[in-house]
């Protein structure tokens, strides 16, 4: 793998890290079940992907 690409991978990573920390945040202050629960898929599916990320290096 080229040093290009491990910084686009370190990049995702860092997106998918933001993304589910703003997800957690998110579950924190929210009140509604339902949109509660909608976030928490959100953040299993950054999740995922963060993992799918990190595999690759």
């Amino acid at each position: 793998m080229s040093p290009k690409e491990l910084l686009y991978i370190e990049d995702a990573l860092g997106h998918e890290q933001f993304l589910m920390n703003q997800c957690q945040q998110a579950m924190v202050n929210l009140t509604d079940p339902e949109l509660r629960s909608c976030v928490q898929q959100l953040r299993t599916t950054h999740q995922q992907l963060f993992n799918q990320f990190y595999q690759l290096v």
